[in-house]
């Protein structure tokens, strides 16, 4: 068996169509969707994902406000700009690039985002709205990175009702809201999430008809643990010697029945699935 790989770059050009022909349909109706970034330093990486947002929006006529302040901005500064995107009319929705400095309190500046702001969905107010709503028809913003496996999942016609999950990793972008949006009704899937303290890993993972790897564990999953036929997402990535690796092992394609490389599986849907977030802030709050 060789897997079918699952090409995120492909549906992300599809869904970024979706969104200019919306985006045009929103400004007929006076309605002008914008989104906001909030940088702090001069990390490369922070600054090449920010820029990479930036060129999205153009492509599809979303309108971006780039905010940018030094290494040695204290928190009251990083605390004012998100207050002045908050109070911003231009502005749909907006991120703060993370990482931010060491010296500020990165939790309690992002619970200074107005949650009808939020463009990643992260803000605890909207998780809360996912924790209590038990499913993905919410009109908050969703998390971006698990919308993205999930339209993956749609696009794809790989079943989640009834199907048994397995999530790699907790974090709090991908692996804990991406269990509740896969247990959630309409999805319905029987989900459980492996983390460092768990034990019989490998034996969980066989058993899985989905696979989500976000532990940046560099391959550590490899063919002989997953189920013939399973749907492996490969979330996690880990800058090495031998370059950029992600958390399962190329060998997985031969037992896999679907597999979401990285880099181009769920990377490029996250940015997209950001431009749809905005787009509903858009509408939301017109």
């Amino acid at each position: 068996m060789v897997a079918k790989l699952i090409d995120g770059k492909a549906v992300a050009a599809e869904i970024k169509q979706e969104i200019a022909q919306d985006v045009i349909k929103l400004k007929d109706r006076g309605i002008t969707p914008g989104l906001g970034t909030l940088l702090v330093g001069e990390d490369p990486g922070s600054r090449s994902y920010v820029a990479g947002k930036h060129r999205d929006c153009a492509e599809v006529g979303i309108e971006s406000i780039r905010v940018e302040l030094p290494d040695n901005a204290d928190e009251a500064s990083i605390a004012n700009a998100i207050e002045d995107l908050n109070s911003a009319s231009e502005v749909s929705g907006f991120i703060v690039q993370l990482p931010l400095p060491k010296s500020v309190n990165t939790n309690r500046l992002l619970e200074l985002i107005d949650p009808e702001k939020d463009a990643d969905g992260l803000h605890p107010v909207n998780l809360g709205r996912l924790v209590l709503s038990g499913t993905m028809n919410i009109s908050s913003p969703l998390p971006c990175t698990p919308s993205g496996i999930l339209e993956l999942c749609k696009r794809y016609g790989i079943e989640t009702k009834g199907r048994r999950a397995v999530i790699i990793g907790r974090g709090i972008t991908v692996g804990r809201p991406l269990t509740l949006m896969m247990s959630g009704r309409g999805v319905d899937a029987t989900v459980e999430v492996v983390h460092s303290a768990s034990e019989n890993v490998s034996e969980l993972v066989s058993q899985a008809d989905i696979v989500v790897a976000a532990a940046g564990s560099p391959h550590m999953i490899r063919a002989e643990e997953i189920k013939p036929g399973a749907a492996v997402f490969d979330v996690g990535i880990t800058r090495t010697d031998d370059g950029l690796l992600g958390d399962v092992h190329p060998e997985v394609s031969n037992v896999a029945g679907f597999l979401s490389p990285n880099p181009g599986g769920v990377g490029p849907m996250t940015r997209v699935m950001l431009l749809r977030n905005v787009m509903q802030l858009a509408k939301t709050g017109s």
